[in-house]
């Protein structure tokens, strides 16, 4: 069986992630994968993985944050890239079709629908859900206002997202080997950066491979008031300017990393996006997580109600005040994030056994 598995976005974080578990699980069950990427995305995360792809046109709309102008540019995009991707998917004799959220679902889906191949839908956004579930078999994630009603299509299955199984195999030494290495290249540059401190404990901040402009104010402004906590920072900003937020006399930024398993060995408390495949991480490390709101866009996913007493709210504002509470009951959070973590901990087989189904199905 030979999958396509067409994904969203540049191809480092997020959506490309997503991509790349549910094709680890594919092949785990025998399944042969070919992706297909924008031909503007980068690919980092696949091509680490030693991954090649094919290069199409995967329109964005936007995702959650699409408007009326955004999504109809998008919509005349979609159709010359739907028939590039039909033309893909005969080329290569695809069995399935896989579309990852957003453009790479409803591309993928459409594509499918041209060339009579059978389809399954990763869906999140509002518009990948209009679309998709009216074309083939779809999963949805708990970002999408679907997740969220008792009654749903009988197409459409709830999922969380796919996280390995390899995300539990940290390394902590390793970990805080590269943190101190890290720390004193910082401070051959400057004798008052800091150094991680391992009686300390630690708090991640983080927007997933792309640091935000409201995550990057977040973590800017409470490494000024407090000494108390190791805080460290992942990412590459959206903007250069950033870069000068990041004062390494208060905070630890490690840029871009692909030993994230290893850094989660280490944390004690995460600030994340409400949204996005580092939460459900989060939850299966069992990591008590304040969802920062509306980081990317405005845009605002109640990952409160998802995961109630594991993952808890907070604005710019309230930060400091919510980091103290969470820390002040952080036994008791953490046992909430092992209920959801043994659920989300089934997802990836689910997700692999949809797609494998569907073939059979309309075999």
């Amino acid at each position: 069986m030979k999958a396509l598995v067409v994904v969203t976005g540049r191809g480092l974080g997020g959506d490309a992630v997503i991509g790349l578990n549910i094709i680890k699980s594919l092949e785990a069950k025998g399944v042969q994968c070919e992706i297909a990427l924008d031909s503007s995305a980068q690919g980092i995360l696949f091509e680490k993985n030693g991954y090649s792809w094919h290069r199409i046109s995967v329109p964005q709309a936007g995702g959650h944050a699409a408007s009326k102008i955004t999504t109809l540019k998008a919509g005349l995009r979609t159709i010359k890239a739907s028939f590039q991707c039909r033309s893909l998917i005969k080329k290569i004799k695809a069995d399935v079709v896989v579309g990852i959220i957003g453009g790479g679902a409803v591309v993928g889906c459409l594509a499918a629908k041209l060339a009579r191949t059978p389809a399954v839908g990763i869906l999140s956004t509002p518009l990948d859900t209009k679309v998709c579930t009216k074309l083939n078999k779809c999963i949805i994630f708990p970002e999408a206002h679907m997740f969220r009603q008792k009654t749903i299509p009988p197409n459409v299955i709830k999922s969380y997202f796919p996280v390995q199984s390899n995300i539990l195999k940290g390394d902590k030494n390793k970990a805080i080997f590269k943190i101190k290495e890290h720390c004193k290249r910082a401070v051959a540059k400057n004798p008052k950066a800091l150094d991680f401190d391992e009686n300390k404990k630690t708090i991640l901040f983080s927007s997933g491979s792309t640091i935000f402009e409201k995550m990057a104010r977040a973590v800017s402004d409470y490494s000024k008031l407090t000494d108390k906590y190791n805080i460290v920072l992942v990412g590459l900003p959206l903007e250069d300017e950033y870069y000068n937020w990041f004062n390494p006399e208060n905070m630890i930024y490690l840029s871009y990393i692909d030993w994230i398993k290893d850094l989660y060995e280490i944390v004690d408390l995460a600030v994340l996006t409400d949204d996005g495949m580092m939460l459900s991480e989060a939850m299966m490390c069992h990591l008590p997580t304040i969802a920062l709101l509306r980081v990317k866009y405005g845009r605002y996913h109640n990952m409160k109600e998802v995961f109630q007493d594991a993952v808890f709210e907070a604005d710019n504002e309230n930060l400091a005040e919510t980091i103290e509470e969470v820390i002040s009951k952080l036994d008791f959070v953490k046992s909430k994030t092992v209920v959801y973590g043994d659920k989300i901990a089934k997802s990836e087989g689910l997700i692999a056994e949809t797609i494998i189904d569907e073939v059979k199905h309309k075999d």
